[in-house]
C-alpha cells in the first residue's frame, strides 16, 4: 500500500480504518462476536493441540467429564458427577449425570440423552484399531504424545451411567488428562449413524457435542457461527448466538473492536491496550497464564543434533531484548518450559545469559568456526505465549549474525505451517504451548518426550532415554514432593541438553467492550461463553 493510512504509525492506522468503517449489525444484546486470529483445522479437539483451533471449538461445543476450577486448579465434577480410584491406582470409576442433552442440529436429531456408550464410543476411537473411526483421522496428537494406547488397557461400560478406565501403569496424571479441552465427549449414536449413511468424516467436521453452543455454519477464513444449545444441562447466560469472526491481522481486529463489530478479542500489544484502557467503552483483563514461548531446534537435523550447537545458539541470543520488543516487559524471561506459578518449577534454576563470545567459542568445538546457515520458522498468527513471532525471529536473526549464524526467516499460512511442522521440515521453529491443567505433566510430556516426537507435538523431535526415565518416574506416584523431585531432574537435564530454548511465560490479554459480562480469563487456556451475556 502506498496510501497515507500506511505511513502512520500502527496504532494511527487502527484509529483510521475504524473511522472508515461502517456500524456494526451484530449489536444486538442477544448476540456476541470474538474476534479470533485463525481458523479451525477440525471441529473435533481429539484431532489437534492447536490453541487456534481449542478456543475457536472446545469449550463452546463440548464438555468432558472433568472440569478444571479457574482460581484453584483443582479437578471438579463436569459430566461425570463423582469417581472412585482403586488403591493400586489401576481403576478409574466414574458416575456419570443424568438427562445430559445432545445437539439438535439441522444434520443429527439425537434419540436419547448421555450415556456411558458416548464415554467408552469417545476414548475407544484412539484406542482400538477396530473402532469404526479409528482410522479416520491420521493422529491423535495430544493423546499420541502421553502414549494413550500404551498406558489405558481398557474403557468400559459397567451400566448406562458408569464407566471403568483400566491402566496398564499407574499414572498420576491421568485425571488431569481428562480435564483437558482435548478429552472432549463425542456421540456415540451421532457416530454410528454417520457410519450407516457412509459420512463417517462428518464426525470431526459437522460436529455434535453437549456444550452450551450448537454448530450453524463455518466460512473458512470468514467466520463460525454458534447457536445456543437450549437443552444444555449447565446454567447458561443470555447469549443466543456466538460468532467467531476470524480476523489473522491484529491491526484488523482492535478497527472492529473500535467500530463495535467485534465484542471480545484477545490483544496483547501494549499501545493498543493502554489505548483501550483509557476508555470508557472498554475493559482490558490480563491474567498470569500457564505458558511458555520457545525457540525449539529440529535436533534429527545437523548441526542440531549437537548439544554444543544447542547451547551456543542459546547464548546468542539476547532475551532481555525480545521480552521488551515483543512482549512490551508484559511477559516474565523463562528459565524452564515450566512457569513460576507451577508447583514444580525449578526456582534455582539461572536464566541463560546472554554471552555471543562463548556461544562462537562452543560453535568453533562443534567444528563450526565460521558458523552455518539455518532456518527460522515464525508463525503466522498472533497467540498469548509469542504475539509477534515475525519480529522475534528479526531480533533473532540479528544476534545470530553475530557468531557468523546466518538465518533466513520462513513462515507459511497458518495450517500450511502446521501440517509441514508436523513432517519436520523445519530447521527450528519459534512457538509455544498453553497449559490445559495444572500438572506439570501437561507441558513436559506433550512437548519433549519420544511419544511426543512421534506425534509431532514435540517440536525439537527430541527423543531422549534419560527425560523419558524422569518422567515415567513422576507419573509412577501420587506423592507431590517425591513427583517434584523428578521434574526438577528433568528441567535440569533440559537445561544442559537445551533441545529448545524457553523464551518467555507472557501474561495473557482480553479486552472485550463494556457492555459484555460473564467473560474471564482462564490461565489453563481456551476461553468460553457459558455465563457471557450483554447489557442493553
Amino acid at each position: 500500500m502506498n496510501s497515507t493510512p500506511c505511513r502512520l504509525g500502527s496504532l494511527s492506522l487502527v484509529l483510521w480504518l475504524a473511522a472508515c468503517q461502517p456500524a456494526s449489525p451484530t449489536d444486538s444484546i442477544n448476540g456476541l462476536v470474538y474476534c479470533a486470529e485463525g481458523s479451525p483445522e477440525t471441529f473435533n479437539p481429539q484431532l489437534v493441540t492447536s490453541g487456534t483451533t481449542i478456543d475457536a471449538i472446545s469449550q463452546h461445543l463440548y464438555d468432558r467429564l472433568l472440569d478444571i476450577d479457574a482460581t484453584s486448579g483443582a479437578l471438579k465434577p463436569a459430566l461425570a458427577h463423582s469417581w472412585q480410584v482403586s488403591a493400586d491406582g489401576l481403576s478409574y470409576r466414574f458416575k456419570l449425570r443424568q438427562d445430559v442433552q445432545f445437539h439438535h442440529t439441522t444434520y443429527f436429531s439425537p434419540t436419547r440423552a448421555l450415556n456411558a456408550d458416548d464415554v467408552t464410543f469417545t476414548f475407544n476411537r484412539m484406542l482400538l484399531v477396530d473402532h469404526p473411526f479409528f482410522q479416520t483421522a491420521t493422529e491423535y496428537p495430544y493423546f499420541d504424545s502421553i502414549d494413550w494406547r500404551q498406558r489405558i488397557q481398557s474403557v468400559t461400560a459397567l451400566g448406562s451411567d458408569e464407566v471403568e478406565f483400566r491402566l496398564n501403569q499407574p499414572d498420576s496424571s491421568f485425571l488431569s488428562v481428562l480435564a483437558t479441552d482435548f478429552a472432549a465427549i463425542l456421540s456415540a449414536e451421532y457416530g454410528y449413524a454417520l457410519v450407516q449413511s457412509n459420512q463417517k468424516a462428518q464426525l470431526d467436521l459437522l460436529p455434535i457435542g453437549t456444550g452450551p453452543f450448537m454448530f450453524r455454519e463455518y466460512q473458512k477464513d470468514v467466520l463460525i457461527r454458534y447457536y445456543r444449545h437450549p437443552a444444555y444441562w449447565r446454567e447458561h447466560g443470555s447469549l443466543a448466538q456466538l460468532v467467531i469472526d476470524i480476523v489473522p491481522d491484529n491491526t484488523k481486529r482492535l478497527a472492529k473492536l473500535l467500530t463495535q463489530e467485534c465484542d471480545v478479542a484477545p490483544i496483547p500489544r501494549l499501545a493498543e491496550l493502554q489505548m483501550l484502557s483509557n476508555r470508557a467503552d472498554f475493559r482490558v483483563d490480563q491474567q498470569t497464564s500457564m505458558n511458555v514461548g520457545f525457540w525449539a531446534f529440529n535436533t534429527q537435523k545437523a548441526p542440531f543434533n549437537q548439544v554444543k550447537v544447542r547451547q551456543a545458539l542459546a547464548l546468542a541470543i539476547n532475551k532481555p531484548n525480545i521480552l521488551q520488543a515483543v512482549y512490551f516487559g508484559q511477559a516474565e524471561e523463562a528459565t524452564s518450559v515450566l512457569p513460576p506459578n507451577s508447583w514444580a518449577y525449578r526456582k534455582d534454576a539461572a536464566a541463560d545469559s546472554f554471552n555471543p563470545e562463548k556461544a562462537r567459542q562452543l560453535l568453533q568445538e562443534a567444528g563450526y568456526p565460521n558458523g552455518f546457515n539455518l532456518d527460522i520458522w515464525a508463525m503466522p498468527v498472533q497467540r498469548m505465549y509469542n504475539p509477534n513471532a515475525q519480529k522475534m525471529a528479526e531480533l533473532i536473526q540479528a544476534d545470530l549474525r553475530v557468531i557468523g549464524v546466518r538465518a533466513r526467516i520462513v513462515s507459511y499460512e497458518w495450517n500450511t505451517f502446521r501440517r509441514k511442522l508436523g513432517q519436520g521440515e523445519h530447521d527450528s521453529v519459534l512457538i509455544g504451548w498453553s497449559a490445559d491443567n495444572a500438572d506439570p505433566d501437561n507441558f513436559l510430556r506433550p512437548l519433549l518426550s519420544c511419544a511426543a516426537a512421534v506425534s509431532g507435538s514435540n517440536r525439537a523431535n527430541w527423543c531422549d532415554e534419560q527425560f523419558d526415565q524422569f518422567i515415567a518416574s513422576a507419573l509412577q506416584t501420587t506423592d507431590v514432593p517425591q513427583r517434584r523431585s523428578y521434574y526438577l531432574a528433568a528441567q535440569q537435564y533440559l537445561q544442559e541438553q537445551m533441545p529448545l530454548v524457553p523464551i518467555a511465560h507472557s501474561k495473557r490479554f482480553q479486552v472485550k467492550n463494556s457492555r459484555v459480562q460473564g467473560v474471564s480469563i482462564n490461565p489453563y487456556g481456551g476461553i468460553s461463553f457459558v455465563h457471557a451475556g450483554k447489557t442493553p
